[in-house]
């Protein structure tokens, strides 16, 4: 995809989280900053923190495991490993995520059944185990990254939702 694509994806799922009921009615949303070619979330992370939503970002631990922290808008962001922005907050501790109303996480691809493909590393999957079933957990996908099925080991964990530019919010059977 050329920039302009990804710009305008980037925007769609934007707008489509923002008007989401459970986005909505968040008082906590946890999150995370786009690297490389992933859809980007900087202007989501701008518009749920101007919205009053208190917004947690990971931290990657040396173990691979996700610590926490509150986003204070773009210029409370550093550098952090992996060529990851991170928050410059206080951790809050890998728990935290428990406390969110609504999760949003990475992926490669997603399946119609929930099945999330990470990067390998299993800190999502970490971090979305912490996470209570009522809690809206969604992937932020390109067009084509739904597909249709997907290989799964037994610590993988589905994701209750994903958003894609042309098909909005697909919620998936529990």
């Amino acid at each position: 995809m050329d920039s302009g694509a990804r710009a305008a994806a980037a925007r769609s799922l934007r707008d489509t989280l923002l008007s989401t009921p459970e986005v909505e009615m968040a008082g906590t949303i946890a999150a995370y900053v786009s690297i490389g070619a992933e859809p980007d979330t900087r202007g989501l992370l701008f518009a749920l923190w101007k919205r009053g939503a208190y917004v947690l970002l990971p931290r990657l631990l040396p173990d691979a495991d996700l610590d926490w922290a509150s986003y204070e808008g773009p210029d409370s962001l550093a550098p952090g490993p992996r060529g990851l922005l991170e928050p410059t907050e206080p951790s809050r501790g890998p728990d935290a995520v428990a406390s969110a109303d609504v999760v949003l996480v990475p992926a490669v691809a997603v399946d119609r059944t929930g099945m999330r493909l990470g990067r390998g590393g299993g800190s999502y999957d970490r971090a979305l185990a912490r996470v209570g079933p009522a809690i809206l957990t969604v992937a932020l996908l390109y067009d084509g990254e739904l597909v249709d099925a997907l290989p799964a080991e037994p610590h993988d964990q589905r994701v209750r939702a994903a958003v894609t530019p042309s098909e909005g919010l697909v919620r998936f059977p529990r």
